[in-house]
């Protein structure tokens, strides 16, 4: 047993997935589109849940690293999507506050964070969030998303973080239906007592 180590290695098809995308990722559609198309292709690949991220350049749509959900092939509660995209840019950009670099870093997500993401989200340093696919679209198929304050938009607002929602929303709520439709596995599950 290893007691120091725990490795947020993206899995093999997203290096010749991206190398193949032919996107510009200019406006933040473009660039949720590419987030839409990794959580489908995660779940495709059967390396975890339907669900990716992605940090860009906020001013010139450079993708700066990207992240999907790795629960459970890591074996691991923290590797959601979000967390392993911001780490993974972190990581890129030398620096574990992106606020600190000399980019304005957004982050693109295929599902509204859930409570342990928004946390992230927080003290990540980013700028800028986006996301697809709304929190109850997550719960509908059976994830649990904990305990979000109803005002999380106005909590990022307030902290620098400008948020938008619902880009491409019906799209990444697919994917959501197709995974769970194809049974995909619910981890942590929402209790019946909730």
């Amino acid at each position: 047993m290893r007691f120091s180590e725990l490795n947020l290695k993206l899995p093999d098809w997203v290096e010749p997935f991206l190398a193949n995308y032919d996107e510009d990722f200019t406006t933040t559609k473009q660039r949720m589109r590419l987030v839409i198309d990794l959580s489908r292709e995660n779940f495709k690949q059967a390396t975890g849940g339907p669900f990716a991220a992605a940090v860009f350049d906020l001013d010139s749509g450079i993708l700066l690293n990207c992240g999907v959900n790795l629960v459970e092939s890591v074996g691991c509660s923290v590797a959601h999507a979000e967390i392993v995209a911001l780490s993974l840019a972190q990581k890129s950009l030398g620096s574990y506050d992106l606020s600190q670099t000399d980019r304005r870093c957004q982050l693109i997500t295929s599902t509204e964070p859930c409570a342990m993401c928004l946390g992230a989200i927080c003290w990540s340093g980013v700028r800028s969030i986006a996301c697809a696919a709304r929190d109850e679209d997550a719960r509908k198929i059976g994830f649990d998303e904990g305990d979000k304050p109803t005002g999380w938009v106005t909590t990022l607002t307030n902290r620098g973080i400008a948020v938008e929602r619902d880009v491409l929303r019906e799209q990444a709520a697919d994917v959501l239906k197709n995974y769970a439709g194809s049974g995909g596995i619910i981890y942590n599950p929402k209790s019946s007592g909730d």
